[in-house]
């Protein structure tokens, strides 16, 4: 283990705040396909990013040589940068933004392979890329384990002392299916199953019972309707629904998209900073909080990369907007209320805003009670396409997996399911929310944003919803 408070004494440069976050990760991911196991590819990375802090001006250095003269070397180089840019300096910040916060955090994990025994994931996703081959209609199978190990800390001048430990988990299984010239491919998820913990999350019987409807459902795709093209009631499943948030909530409320920050390369936001408090986003039935506390959701910490400790907090309750995505930095930039959401990729990235654990709070309506109120509706599940413009407004998301409803009954199967709409009236036409029967925690591994990249996880549940009054149409997008 690193000293990180030993390195932190040992860095003689002038400043009035530093602080050190090391990082050291491992992933490891098993991918089997038709039966035969691809190469077992195993990621390391190990680092420590300086921040410091001079004249109100924040700069960074990170290094991969973890020895004190590779830290000493790389804390002189943030000092560096610190002078050069308080010339150029836009607002200035003291070490009150970087709270002295003691503590740990560690994920939630019941069951954690003996190394000795890992080969044994190895055999599950070859078992599991055969069990998707149910019949020779299937042409392609794919089944992907990925684990990963993160610790992280961090201490500063200040006094942060604080530590956290994640296990994180994701499943991919995919079948395709061809039936004369036409091809389907049916997914576990976009673009996978994730969680936080252990590896009770590789469940075999589970998986198992999951790679066998999906694949049944690839062959029922070859033999469905075309989606029709109209307005009609959507009813959006859990695995596309948290994707929707992501984008269409999740991205807009970033306040570095609103300040500016990011319109060079991830685009800006058509929320403005008074509309904090005042726009109706959608319906009253909207409420959407930030929670990094939820046991098992893939972006849940005690801690965000700043030292903020990790608080939930409606973002929209009852349809009202009321706090953005932003940290410290940008909640004192802005004067808007935020959250403890300043992340960072890894050692070699400085925090910015992004999303932590993004969840759409459940209502009251089981989903056989929004089926039974449709008249005319599409439910569509997995997302396999989506467009978002550049201030996250206009939409266009393509789905998997969709079903007919007609006058309150699934009639049919239907194939290349789409629809598009504009961000704040596609919300106001939330018409129902889902019970807790429905909910379900999704996530995503990747989450790409900040100039240089940053790819980051996050966490996102939701019950099922109704769409009133959508643009639906058809084909392959």
């Amino acid at each position: 283990m690193i000293d990180l408070k030993s390195l932190l004494s040992s860095l003689d440069i002038k400043a009035d705040w530093v602080g050190l976050r090391a990082v050291k990760e491992q992933i490891t991911t098993r991918c089997a396909r038709n039966g035969n196991l691809d190469p077992l590819t195993i990621e390391q990375d190990q680092g420590i990013m300086v921040e410091v802090l001079v004249n109100g001006q924040f700069a960074y250095a990170g290094t991969g040589d973890i020895s004190v003269e590779g830290v000493k070397k790389a804390a002189k180089c943030a000092r560096d940068q610190a002078t050069k840019l308080h010339k150029f300096q836009l607002y200035p910040f003291d070490d009150s933004l970087r709270p002295p916060s003691k503590g740990s955090y560690l994920s939630v994990a019941r069951s954690l392979l003996d190394p000795s025994k890992a080969h044994s994931l190895n055999d599950l996703a070859i078992e599991l890329s055969l069990r998707l081959k149910v019949s020779d209609k299937i042409i392609n199978t794919e089944a992907t384990l990925m684990s990963i190990e993160k610790d992280m800390s961090f201490v500063s001048s200040n006094g942060a002392n604080f530590s956290q430990t994640f296990h994180q988990r994701g499943v991919q299984l995919l079948a395709t299916a061809q039936e004369g010239s036409t091809i389907q491919t049916r997914t576990n998820g976009f673009p996978a199953a994730v969680a936080q913990g252990g590896d009770e999350f590789f469940a075999a019987d589970y998986l198992r019972q999951n790679a066998q409807q999906i694949a049944e459902e690839a062959i029922e795709l070859t033999h469905a309707e075309e989606c029709p093209t109209g307005i009609f009631d959507v009813l959006l499943m859990p695995d596309q629904l948290y994707l929707q948030i992501h984008e269409s909530i999740g991205h807009p409320l970033e306040l570095d998209r609103i300040l500016g920050d990011e319109r060079n390369y991830a685009g800006w936001s058509f929320v403005k900073p008074e509309d904090f408090g005042q726009l109706v986003y959608g319906s009253e039935l909207l409420n959407i909080t930030f929670d990094p506390t939820v046991p098992g959701e893939l972006a849940s910490y005690g801690y965000d990369d700043t030292g903020a400790p990790a608080e939930r907090h409606y973002l929209i309750q009852d349809g009202i907007l009321k706090r953005g995505l932003g940290g410290l930095e940008s909640q004192k930039r802005s004067n808007i209320p935020g959250v403890s959401s300043a992340r960072a990729t890894s050692w070699n990235r400085p925090p910015i805003d992004r999303m932590g654990n993004i969840n759409m709070e459940p209502g009251s309506t089981p989903l056989a009670g929004m089926i039974s109120a449709t008249e005319r509706g599409i439910l569509m599940k997995t997302n396999k396409s989506w467009s978002i413009d550049d201030y996250r407004n206009k939409f266009q998301f393509g789905c998997e997996y969709a079903q007919l409803i007609e006058n309150g009954k699934i009639t049919k199967t239907l194939k290349n399911p789409n629809y598009r709409g504009i961000t704040t009236p596609f919300w106001h036409g939330l018409k129902m929310v889902g019970d807790r029967s429905t909910y379900e925690v999704q996530g995503a591994f990747y989450c790409g944003k900040g100039e240089p990249n940053q790819v980051i996880r996050v966490g996102h549940a939701m019950p099922a919803c109704l769409f009133t009054h959508v643009e639906v149409f058809g084909g392959g997008v």
